[in-house]
């Protein structure tokens, strides 16, 4: 196998859209609804493994968490990694680039009294180097990664700051979804969801400025840009970061976005499973 070449041996990759989707999340934490977030302590105390769905349980339980070192890259306000500290990891990161929203995972972790699980407001793409080769687990789950233009890049981050044969896993959207109209959209008709409206190898970036609709109303907001990719972007991106595929399961349920095509055979979720050779 080639060795891996650094991030910077690319080429200049423009990541500009990066820094405007810092302050488009900071505006949307500011804007959020009541109390979004607030009550998480409550949740995680009271509950099994909260904000996960059961499948990604089921795996998460079959890797044996205890004593490793963990990290969710784009963590959001630390819900999912406060969850996952219930399996006894010894140590855990969560990072994110928004920083008014890791201010609230922190105040979470203090309410439930949990010291062995950090965050870190960064760039995830400029992770510092001091994080290379210090995780056995990292994951990322819904809505992450179409923050990423380019998904080697980030993998390759990914499989920097990983131990060797350490796991990555990944619950997604499927790439599926980019092909059909979500209710209120205008291509969207319910007695017929069974057509699809977009092209499942969009290459254009979705550009939005309406706000970010789980954690706040519709209004005027700053530009969040993201990204579409197909299924074999995504594999390959992982094959070329130096990671081997161990597990990918598709799914006919939708994790977040609308339940309108729950059950209809269409492949809605998945969950991959990779290790670093």
């Amino acid at each position: 196998m080639l060795p891996l070449q650094d991030d910077t041996v690319k080429g200049v990759q423009n990541m500009e859209y990066i820094d405007g989707n810092k302050l488009a999340w900071e505006e949307a934490f500011e804007n959020r609804k009541p109390n979004w977030g607030d009550e998480n302590y409550k949740i995680l105390v009271s509950h099994t493994l909260p904000f996960l769905n059961s499948d990604t349980i089921a795996e998460l339980q079959s890797i044996n968490l205890k004593g490793k070192t963990i990290a969710q890259f784009c963590c959001n306000n630390g819900r999912e990694l406060l969850s996952v500290m219930q399996l006894r990891p010894a140590h855990a990161v969560g990072f994110d680039i928004a920083e008014n929203i890791i201010a609230q995972a922190r105040e979470t972790a203090k309410k439930i009294e949990e010291n062995d699980c950090e965050f870190i407001a960064c760039n995830i793409m400029e992770i510092d180097d001091s994080y290379s080769d210090s995780f056995d687990f990292i994951f990322f789950t819904i809505g992450a990664i179409t923050w990423f233009e380019d998904l080697e890049l980030l993998f390759k981050k990914v499989s920097k700051c990983l131990k060797r044969s350490g796991i990555m896993l990944m619950n997604e959207f499927h790439p599926f979804m980019n092909m059909l109209p979500m209710p209120g959209e205008e291509a969207f008709d319910a007695d017929h969801v069974n057509q699809l409206a977009y092209s499942y190898f969009r290459k254009e970036p979705w550009i939005e400025n309406s706000g970010m609709s789980y954690i706040t109303p519709e209004y005027e907001s700053k530009t969040f840009v993201s990204f579409a990719h197909t299924l074999s972007d995504i594999i390959n991106a992982a094959i070329h970061s130096g990671m081997m595929i161990v597990k990918l399961n598709e799914y006919n349920y939708d994790v977040g976005l609308t339940e309108v095509y729950d059950g209809k055979n269409y492949p809605l979720s998945f969950i991959l499973v990779a290790q670093k050779l």
